[in-house]
């Protein structure tokens, strides 16, 4: 057909509307796995979700009495609470999917109360927006494409947004701007729409923050709340929720037109799963592939499929600094630094 410079065999506007939204590419399990193969993916459990919930909070509360007993070990604390705070985002991403207790009212409760609202976020807010990231992956209409799209980036870029993370001023952007509403008609790669919809739980937020505050001050420790709560909420954990972001999705090349590069995994040290991606985050081919597979679930999925040939296709990091190497590549040398 010659090329229709007047647009006459152009949609009209009306037949625009109601064309429906391309989907991402969709992998069955059937497509990999016999059905006695996929069974233990399948299978939910009623305690580990709970556990994980409880080992958080463990691994909070005790860097916090570190940093009060040991005030100079504060840095090192920061650091640790404020990833296990990305840790309650990532236990509310997995309420999000059903994966905390098979128990639906549980599910929630946990994920919301205990995960979403301590940090700011709505599970019942976050759900909705979180599964159309998923049913669009990677296209046009995918919520979470401005977190990926604008990579690579130069270094001196990638710099400058790590610097606003651990100065605060990404914080004050997202929890304080937002307030007043100063974003409500831009968006940019610090205010995406998932910033926007956790934003709405101010008045739970306050409640159990204030009731933080308030355990502190019993504990005899009031300035703990502000130096080991507040401060890794306003500088470690937008950063790294920022390199987590970016890996999952960032410089994935063929993401929008195969579910097997539809995201990243990147392999963790143990000293990255400590600092940068706590509970399996890492392993994000596997959950896009099969997003209902409990995330303690996802090492074993991993193995799975890189066994199949279809695993070949997976983009698979050897670490976040290579990750970042590559997303910040711009202008630079554009060779891959790892395998696919």
């Amino acid at each position: 057909m010659p090329p229709d410079p007047a647009g006459a065999f152009s949609p009209t506007a009306p037949e625009r509307i109601l064309r429906p939204m391309p989907a991402a590419p969709r992998v069955r399990p059937a497509d990999l796995f016999t059905p006695e193969e996929w069974a233990p993916f399948q299978a939910r459990s009623g305690w580990i979700g709970p556990l994980l919930v409880l080992h958080c909070w463990g691994v909070i509360l005790l860097a916090a009495a570190a940093g009060v007993l040991w005030p100079v070990l504060i840095p090192l604390c920061v650091a640790v609470i404020g990833t296990r705070q990305l840790g309650l985002a990532i236990l509310m991403h997995e309420a999000a999917h059903g994966g905390l207790s098979p128990n639906p009212r549980l599910n929630d409760a946990l994920g919301h109360w205990l995960c979403a609202v301590p940090v700011g976020a709505s599970l019942g807010l976050y759900r909705p927006y979180h599964l159309s990231h998923h049913k669009y992956a990677q296209q046009a209409e995918d919520p979470d494409l401005i977190l990926s799209a604008p990579f690579p980036v130069s270094r001196a870029s990638l710099r400058r947004k790590i610097v606003r993370d651990l100065t605060g001023q990404t914080f004050f952007k997202q929890r304080v701007l937002f307030l007043f509403r100063a974003f409500a008609s831009r968006r940019d790669g610090d205010m995406a729409e998932g910033a926007v919809v956790t934003g709405r739980s101010v008045a739970s937020f306050l409640l159990v923050n204030a009731g933080l505050l308030g355990a502190a001050v019993l504990a005899g420790a009031w300035w703990a709340f502000f130096v080991l709560w507040l401060l890794p909420m306003a500088t470690w954990f937008p950063m790294v929720t920022r390199l987590r972001n970016i890996a999952e999705h960032a410089c994935v090349e063929g993401s929008a037109d195969d579910a097997f590069r539809a995201a990243r995994t990147t392999r963790a040290a143990w000293w990255e799963r400590a600092f940068i991606a706590p509970y399996w985050v890492n392993f994000h081919a596997e959950h896009h592939l099969f997003m209902h597979v409990p995330c303690w679930k996802l090492p074993a999925l991993h193995r799975a499929v890189r066994a199949r040939p279809q695993g070949g296709r997976m983009e698979v990091a050897p670490g976040y600094l290579q990750v970042l190497r590559t997303a910040s590549g711009a202008g630079g040398d554009a060779a891959r630094p790892y395998p696919r």
